[in-house]
């Protein structure tokens, strides 16, 4: 026999809740108590019988949220060369990126649910890494933290787990290239590796300053993301090319948005 856990979850909103929500239904029925904490304006994210919601406000409406992922969802399926497709990703990027970052803010400086939190003594936080939200979280609750996740941008989860990652080797996303490259294959794979630095450092630059005022410390995404027990990753070698994993990566195939 074993007695269920306390689990506080930082989700993020679209696809990635709907994966998350059939774990977390699996968890309750094996006795888990769960809290989720979500912004008050979302896709998917709504209250639920199943769990104890904790919702916060945010400064944007329904409107302004739905049309960022309209043009996002519109985004992925324009065709183009490399720089094209890396422009419009940028926009796109900047768009739910600064909406992302204001919920974040939002709930971290939320001082009555802050407080709850810290009250309710949690065992540990599961969360998606591909905002390090949550995590920030679990360092300020100093409680462990298991990720769900398929990827996270720029390749940051094997920087975060030391996990190798040869451009010989580990295809880069646009490139349509497979595990198997010849020579000038790998130096397009090595090309199209450079944009992803300069992605990330826009893209998390601004966690990690969120991060450092709020924990009063330095800390990087990187820093935030190392200390995660577990990796959840959303993948299996069968649809996807092989790669190396560093043993806290579980692969735990592609687990379906959903049933439909």
């Amino acid at each position: 026999l074993a007695t269920g856990g306390k689990l506080l979850v930082v989700p993020v909103d679209g696809s990635h809740w709907l994966s998350m929500r059939e774990v977390l239904e699996g968890l309750r029925q094996k006795g888990h108590e769960i809290v989720v904490v979500a912004p008050e304006v979302s896709l998917h994210i709504k209250p639920d019988k199943n769990f104890l919601m904790k919702m916060y406000p945010v400064p944007y409406t329904q409107e302004e949220m739905h049309h960022i992922f309209w043009r996002t969802s519109q985004e992925v399926f324009l065709e183009g060369s490399f720089l094209e497709r890396f422009v419009q990703m940028y926009e796109g990027v900047k768009n739910t990126s600064a909406m992302f970052l204001s919920a974040c803010t939002h709930l971290l400086y939320n001082k009555e649910l802050i407080r709850y939190l810290e009250e309710s003594k949690f065992d540990a936080v599961f969360t998606d890494p591909i905002l390090p939200c949550g995590q920030i979280l679990a360092e300020h609750l100093q409680v462990p933290s298991l990720f769900f996740l398929q990827q996270i941008p720029c390749g940051l989860e094997f920087e975060a787990t030391q996990c190798p990652n040869p451009p010989s080797y580990v295809p880069r996303v646009f490139t349509d290239l497979t595990d198997r490259m010849n020579f000038l294959q790998r130096v397009k794979n090595l090309i199209f590796d450079i944009p992803n630095y300069f992605l990330c450092d826009f893209f998390f630059q601004p966690y990690s300053k969120l991060a450092s005022e709020f924990l009063q410390r330095d800390v990087t995404v990187p820093d935030l993301l190392r200390q995660a027990s577990i990796w959840l990753v959303k993948l299996d070698f069968v649809l996807h090319y092989p790669r190396p994993l560093m043993p806290n990566m579980i692969l735990i195939s592609g687990v379906n948005c959903a049933h439909k």
